[in-house]
């Protein structure tokens, strides 16, 4: 709702009809958000919200269990709609006067306040970015419900957007036909691993499994440090071009997690990764073990990109892996950004103490 619009009225009666997937309302005090928009993404599953609707969602929000963050509350006036009509013998003109008396106090108030977005949203902003400095770990880490234009040539912009099932359609046929390669040729039983000049072991066919799943947890460990130092670096605050960097690679998930069009790798940016991956293997193994190590993590990483999808818009059921793993991921973009770099696996947030602690009331 703009600020310079007075907000509407609502009876208990009409909120309480709006508690289908198609309308979905609460209410926190006396007022009104129309959540929506926001079922599909709730870390907590649609349900939770569904059995509260038409209701007050006040202590739902200060917890226990769940405390919720500073950054869940900014998010959830972006779904204002107005406020609850208690008294509905009130004279319609004297509401009117105090509302519009409410509002030039408000309009007033934004004279001397400036508002907290200090980016031209009409505008593309991987060019903006840069001009925040100090300000702009701060503005990035404050999440929105809207989409990000980085630039304003079409193609560009284009380039930057990855719907999720390119991934499984272009990387999925390469790890399958590897893995069947691998296998074949471990079938063979001529391949030999020299551990000295006078004795060498053959590698057996089965032991591709065991090769292909040492890839994957080596995958796992770049995808920790690919997040962690590469994504979440802290970029100089007077320097332009590695914030607009940082914005591009990472920064502009933080800022609009739910945006579904840049929640996994373009298969280009992906493909030189996969490049750097395949390379170190290939010198550090012979040949064919460092290939089937490679498709391990090459399977590791299409994984990986499903399940980052799939934390943001998936539902979970309660008590299973992928719903601790969606909470964990909602902590790390709401509340503890510095923390939480496990995407698939929370294992190396626990021996490089980046760990997001239980909540403790």
């Amino acid at each position: 709702m703009s600020p310079s619009t007075s907000p509407r009225f609502f009876t208990e009666r009409e909120v309480a009809r709006h508690c289908t997937e198609d309308s979905c309302w609460v209410l926190m005090g006396s007022r009104v958000y129309d959540v929506t928009a926001f079922l599909r993404m709730h870390p907590g599953g649609e349900a939770l919200i569904r059995s509260r609707s038409g209701k007050d969602v006040s202590q739902a929000i200060e917890g226990p269990p769940h405390r919720h963050s500073e950054n869940a509350r900014r998010w959830l006036e972006q779904y204002y709609i107005g406020e609850l009509d208690r008294d509905n013998g009130t004279d319609e003109a004297q509401r009117e006067l105090f509302f519009t008396s409410l509002e030039n106090m408000f309009n007033s108030f934004l004279l001397v306040v400036p508002l907290q977005d200090l980016v031209d949203w009409r505008k593309p902003l991987a060019w903006q970015v840069g001009h925040l400095r100090e300000k702009y770990d701060e503005w990035v880490h404050q999440p929105v419900d809207r989409p990000i234009r980085l630039f304003g040539n079409p193609l560009m912009e284009a380039i930057t957007k990855t719907s999720w099932y390119w991934v499984p359609i272009v990387w999925l046929p390469i790890v399958f036909y590897l893995s069947w390669h691998c296998y074949t040729t471990l079938a063979q039983g001529t391949i030999r691993v020299a551990l000295t000049s006078d004795f060498s072991i053959p590698i057996h066919k089965y032991l591709f499994p065991v090769l292909f799943l040492i890839g994957w947890f080596l995958w796992s460990f770049m995808e920790y440090c690919i997040h962690r130092f590469v994504f979440h670096m802290n970029p100089p605050a007077h320097n332009y071009y590695l914030i607009t960097l940082h914005f591009l690679l990472h920064g502009q998930h933080h800022k609009s997690p739910f945006d579904g069009s840049r929640l996994v790798f373009p298969p280009g940016l992906a493909s030189l990764v996969v490049g750097v991956f395949y390379v170190t293997l290939s010198s550090v193994l012979p040949d064919i073990l460092g290939l089937c190590v490679f498709v391990g993590g090459l399977g590791g990483y299409v994984v990986y990109d499903m399940i980052h999808y799939y934390l943001h818009y998936g539902s979970p059921k309660k008590g299973s892996y992928l719903y601790s793993l969606k909470a964990y991921h909602v902590k790390h973009h709401f509340e503890h950004q510095k923390l939480g770099f496990g995407i698939t696996t929370k294992f190396w947030d626990h021996p490089f103490n980046t760990a997001i602690p239980d909540e403790k009331f």
